[in-house]
């Protein structure tokens, strides 16, 4: 898993795993490995007829809101570092932490100054706009 994996799994809230493998289920007795078990669609009302709030899903996560919300917010600039985002959602922020998320990001020439910092915040902003989060538009431009 990488860096970016990390960020993204404690801001939004979920295990990217089971939501990438959904529909993959073990092998059961009687029935093919290759096979998915036959399931409801995800926003499907239960035999009841009434949704229940694990069958509505939710399309993007408020990352302001998710990140403000965090523990020790308060005390660290998350919104213009990165090395305080990474703090914040407890992902180690040396530089070598730094440098492997800027190339998966796109950055292989990486130096750890001010303006690579600067865009990798940006970057990872963008690409969390991209991958579903609701990130204001400041933290885009």
């Amino acid at each position: 898993m990488g860096i970016y994996s990390s960020i993204k799994r404690a801001i939004f809230g979920k295990d990217e795993d089971a939501t990438e493998g959904a529909g993959k289920a073990p092998p059961v007795a009687g029935r093919p490995a290759t096979a998915p078990p036959r399931q409801a669609p995800v926003n499907a009302p239960p035999p009841g007829g009434t949704p229940t709030n694990q069958s509505v899903r939710v399309s993007q996560v408020d990352v302001e809101n998710s990140l403000d919300s965090m523990p020790g917010a308060e005390r660290l600039n998350w919104r213009t570092s990165i090395v305080d985002l990474m703090k914040l959602i407890g992902v180690d922020s040396d530089f070598e932490s730094r440098k492997l998320l800027a190339q998966e990001l796109g950055r292989a020439d990486y130096s750890g100054d001010a303006e690579d910092n600067v865009w990798l915040h940006r970057r990872t902003m963008q690409e969390l706009a991209r991958n579903g989060g609701k990130v204001p538009a400041e933290f885009l431009d």
